[in-house]
């Protein structure tokens, strides 16, 4: 893994989550470059393993069967993953561009996005049918039809376009789960209808006559309507239109034909093939640009043209990897000449299955098995990760060879590094970074970054008096843009539990050395994801410092602006006895990023636990205050009882927690059941004293909850009891899905330990 002590200097990344990329990671992870970062950028956090796809449809394997978790890999990798999506490419900078977040730069660069279908050709089709790519799309639709038919007694019609082996596949594993669902229920398996279409007159076109024969007879005995020799040329909301006249209305029309590349590739520069996918030497290095690689469905071999298949993608990635490597050390590449022919393992829905090679086509059970072994092999290598060494082999300096031009900065860049004022960013480096952030104006700010002084000046308006709050922590994720976000938002919540609105920020900042463009684009994309939050909170970033460190680390010190009588203002101690507590987001960050770095947490689970942390706090204080709040706060560091405590006792009342409605974010009970606690969560646990049956509620899943650090938490508010609920509604409809009543306030009693919690 990369040594976070290492400076860096080249950048590999990524852009999709395909079979080759997933197989670059782990070659990565157990063989490090040293000085070499990878970054995964992918919309996906699970990338589905297309071999297993029709088995997950059937529903013989579970979501995580089937899935590689690619936020979990990066990590063991030692990977920056970025949660977003490539939307072109400028060769000129070297940079990808991504939507919503700023550019990323690279030295080497390697596409393995697979193939898009071509919907936008058929008239209609955009708009009323379900590709089946991006996979993670068509899930949603898949668990919506499989809800439907539970629910829905009837005829369902269903047409899949597009008769390869995916369409075959598919159509077969749908009938399978889909009767299989209607006799569990009671009900005629025959409600359901499946029809395939295809504009050539055989199915299975790459394969031999006895594969397709054998499948064609599997088709027709199983009732499928096929459709050889139909074009569909038009689709209309419920009715397909094909070649001949043939129409055919149906409630879901899949589309599994015509692949081509994803229309953004159009832009790049990069020389496409008709279908649109790019073009390759056999070094898999793009015909256009030596500095790009492309890999799987989305590359197209000059010299050796392939079909489309994960066969290809998944061996695609050692010789993708180790070109990768020779590339970024200025070593000559190897070429890759794929096989003339491959193993396909076909099924057909029921644990049956064909394997088909060149001429040959065996089929049984025992072919299912044979291939269920193969895939749960596969994924075994990207899910079942082992614990890395310290020491990683071939980790030692020799054979990373630089351009004569960065030897010098990589020299200074890992050389005995100042102290003091020595070891600010450089102010070149630091201007170019902040030169393109644009925080918000404000009028009362006199000297900001629209003028850089000694110090900032703001005006406190009439009638107003001055919030003040800090707040500065590590960084917990590789990603600088998204930790950045966290950070401000973080940083703010303090000011929003108090009723403040905020009116400026001043930044802190702490950048590991290395070559002047790596750390001038981590403090780029970290400054920009926090200036994205602060200026959607009006509050305007004013000035800040910048220094050398061995982590990354941001925080802000801000100034919020509150009515100077008080008449507003949101303190912890107004609890009143009879009110509501109100929590507006679920707990659980404490240990899910505990357990984010020792893989064991999913990366869906880290996904839904940073959508909280970047969700603000603005519109929830603005809810708690419309509704008579009388006391409030943000539940951080010292966990949902360390800060309730801080509310009850200059309140002088005692409190009821009820441990089954608190909010838990996906994944917390789970790692908490593991043993996976943050670091902080010992000294909070000190505070149980507060607890009046402690021991009776120990042995509670959810107690170890109630002691976990939350960063960028929700806000914590007692609510008169009349009117909580109307405040939850509120909450629900500003954005706050998972705000909800946790507990009552009570006069105080005459034990010392104010806090009872329910079960």
């Amino acid at each position: 893994m990369q040594q976070p002590d290492q400076p860096v200097l080249r950048d590999i990344v990524l852009v999709g989550g395909g079979h080759s990329h997933v197989g670059v990671l782990r070659r990565f992870a157990m063989n490090p470059v040293p000085g070499v970062r990878l970054t995964l950028i992918c919309r996906d956090s699970h990338t589905p393993y297309s071999g297993m796809l029709p088995g997950y449809i059937a529903g013989h394997y579970g979501y995580d069967d089937v899935h590689i978790d690619l936020a979990r890999l990066a990590v063991f990798a030692g990977a920056r993953f970025y949660h977003a999506e490539a939307v072109g490419i400028d060769r000129g900078a070297r940079t990808v561009h991504c939507a919503d977040r700023p550019p990323v730069p690279y030295d080497q660069l390697s596409i393995n996005i697979g193939s898009t279908p071509q919907v936008q050709r058929v008239t209609g089709a955009a708009d009323n049918v379900v590709p089946v790519k991006p996979i993670h799309r068509f899930d949603a639709r898949w668990q919506a039809l499989l809800e439907r038919v539970r629910a829905h007694p009837g005829r369902t019609r269903i047409a899949v376009v597009g008769a390869g082996a995916g369409g075959v596949e598919l159509t077969l594993a749908m009938q399978y789960r889909l009767r299989g669902e209607l006799r569990e229920r009671g009900r005629d398996p025959d409600e359901l209808e499946l029809h395939l279409f295809d504009a050539s007159d055989e199915i299975l076109p790459t394969h031999n006559a006895l594969v397709r024969n054998l499948f064609e007879r599997t088709l027709v005995d199983r009732g499928v309507v096929l459709h050889r020799g139909v074009a569909v040329d038009e689709v209309t909301p419920g009715l397909l239109h094909g070649s001949g006249g043939v129409q055919l209305e149906a409630d879901e029309i899949v589309w599994v034909t015509q692949a081509g590349g994803a229309p953004w590739l159009e832009n790049t520069g990069l020389e496409l093939d008709k279908g649109g996918f790019i073009r390759v030497r056999e070094t898999l290095q793009t015909v256009t640009d030596d500095r790009i690689f492309a890999a799987g469905d989305i590359a197209s071999m000059d010299a050796h043209p392939r079909a489309k298949s994960g066969v290809f993608a998944v061996r695609m990635g050692p010789p993708l990897a180790e070109n990768l490597r020779r590339a970024v050390k200025g070593r000559r590449l190897r070429p890759y000449r794929p096989q003339r022919s491959w193993l396909a393992l076909i099924s057909t829905g029921d644990r049956y299955a064909v394997a088909s090679r060149g001429a040959l086509a065996l089929h049984g059970r025992w072919t299912w098995r044979w291939k269920d072994w193969i895939d749960r092999r596969f994924m075994a290598k990207f899910n079942d990760l082992p614990r890395m060494e310290e020491e990683a082999s071939g980790s030692g300096q020799s054979g990373v060879q630089l351009e004569r031009e960065e030897a010098a900065q990589a020299i200074s860049a890992v050389a005995m590094r100042c102290g003091g004022c020595g070891a600010k960013v450089g102010a070149g480096t630091l201007s170019n970074a902040l030169g393109n952030l644009r925080p918000i104006a404000r009028d009362d700010i006199l000297v900001g970054l629209h003028a850089p002084d000694d110090a900032a000046v703001v005006r406190v308006p009439p009638g107003m008096a001055m919030v003040h709050t800090v707040d500065f922590f590590r960084a917990f994720i590789e990603d600088p843009y998204v930790f950045g976000q966290v950070a401000a938002n973080h940083a703010l919540g303090d000011i929003f539990a108090m009723g403040a609105d905020p009116q400026s920020a001043m930044a802190i900042a702490t950048v590991p050395p290395g070559l002047e463009s790596k750390v001038e684009d981590t403090l780029f994309q970290m400054m920009s994801g926090a200036l994205e939050i602060l200026n959607d909170a009006e509050c305007a970033l004013v000035g800040g410092h910048s220094g050398e460190g061995r982590e990354l680390a941001l925080g802000f010190a801000i100034n919020g602006l509150v009515a100077d009588d008080g008449s507003k203002t949101l303190q912890k101690g107004g609890m009143q006895a009879g009110d509501c507590l109100i929590l507006t987001k679920p707990l659980g960050t404490g240990t899910l990023f505990a357990a984010h770095p020792t893989l064991d947490a999913r990366g869906r689970w880290i996904d839904g636990a940073l959508a909280a942390m970047c969700q603000s706090n603005r519109r929830g204080a603005a809810c708690l205050l419309e509704h008579g709040a009388t006391a409030c706060t943000d539940v951080t560091g010292f966990g949902l009882l360390g800060h309730l405590v801080e509310m009850t006792r200059p309140s002088e009342v005692d409190a009821e927690v009820d441990l089954s409605a608190l909010p838990v974010l996906d994944g917390a009970e789970e790692t908490i059941a593991a043993g996976v606690l943050s670091s902080l969560q010992p000294a909070n646990v000190r505070l149980r004293r507060a607890l009046r049956n402690q021991a009776e509620m120990a042995d509670h899943p959810r107690y170890p909850l109630v002691f976990d650090p939350q960063t960028a938490g929700g806000l914590l508010a007692s609510v008169p009891a009349e009117r909580a609920e109307d405040c939850i509604a509120a909450l629900h409809a500003s954005g706050y899905a998972e705000a909800t009543i946790i507990g009552r306030v009570h006069a105080q009693g005459e034990a010392l330990e104010p806090i009872v919690l329910r079960a």
